[in-house]
């Protein structure tokens, strides 16, 4: 990152753990049985260490670091939220796409090195399925919580996003951002405020960096990239992922 760059992150990284830290003392301990009740009914027993999740990745980017890409999950899962990790993206889903850029090399990114990533809400759940559970039984608050938690997070990685890319002086420092998982953004999905905060958060000429793919879980993914690139007969992995996510972006956003 050039200067301008890294005091944008380093704002944005603030911003974000102090908003985190504030929301677990405001709801951790009413989340904490809604979110064990929602684990029960079909995921086995694990420690729940941390009812709101800021990713610690963040702290060891410095701006010697080259970030090539914002990836966007869902919200954090049962691994990310163990005290020992906090971090996005750690369990067998982000290990799919840390092998996805080892094996893809023309890609130039390192997952774990150069990749700013984050969720649609901090607010974990065992499976993101669950959040429903936590709408239906959480009352008015909770409510609000994931509302407000998914509009803070639109805006502020839209404006973090623009930000790096008004800021890059080569075209090498403008990264594009990787929408990952877009079932839940549909027409009455869980993350539809998530959604239309995001695209009235960007600007025409932004947009066209947004990318919107299947979720790395279960190798999905993989598997679209591969079923699109048969389709299409795109010899080219860089070129089949930039047009396979300009499709799902056009599928899901519509036009801008």
């Amino acid at each position: 990152m050039n200067n301008e760059q890294w005091q944008a992150f380093t704002k944005f990284r603030a911003e974000f753990k102090a908003k985190c830290q504030e929301w677990n003392t405001q709801f951790a301990q009413a989340l904490e049985p809604l979110q064990k009740e929602a684990a029960k009914t079909d995921t086995p027993e694990y420690p729940l260490e941390t009812g709101i999740v800021y990713n610690k990745a963040l702290d060891e980017l410095t701006e010697q670091s080259d970030i090539r890409l914002i990836v966007i999950g869902d919200n954090p899962g049962k691994d990310e939220q163990l005290a020992k990790n906090n971090r996005y993206l750690v369990g067998q889903s982000g290990k799919i796409a840390a092998g996805f850029f080892a094996k893809n090399p023309e890609f130039k990114t390192d997952f774990r090195k150069n990749a700013i990533i984050l969720n649609k809400t901090p607010v974990h759940t065992a499976k993101t399925k669950h959040i429903k559970h936590l709408l239906k039984n959480g009352g008015e608050s909770i409510q609000k919580l994931l509302h407000d938690s998914q509009g803070y997070m639109a805006k502020k990685t839209a404006e973090l996003h623009q930000k790096l890319l008004s800021c890059a002086k080569t075209e090498q420092e403008k990264p594009e951002l990787w929408l990952v998982g877009y079932a839940e953004l549909k027409d009455k999905g869980l993350f539809m405020h998530y959604k239309n905060t995001l695209k009235a958060s960007y600007t025409k000429e932004n947009w066209q960096n947004v990318f919107v793919f299947q979720h790395f879980s279960m190798n999905r993914f993989l598997i679209d990239l591969k079923e699109f690139q048969e389709k299409t007969c795109e010899s080219s992995k860089t070129k089949a992922v930039h047009a396979l996510g300009e499709l799902h972006k056009n599928e899901i956003f519509g036009s801008f």
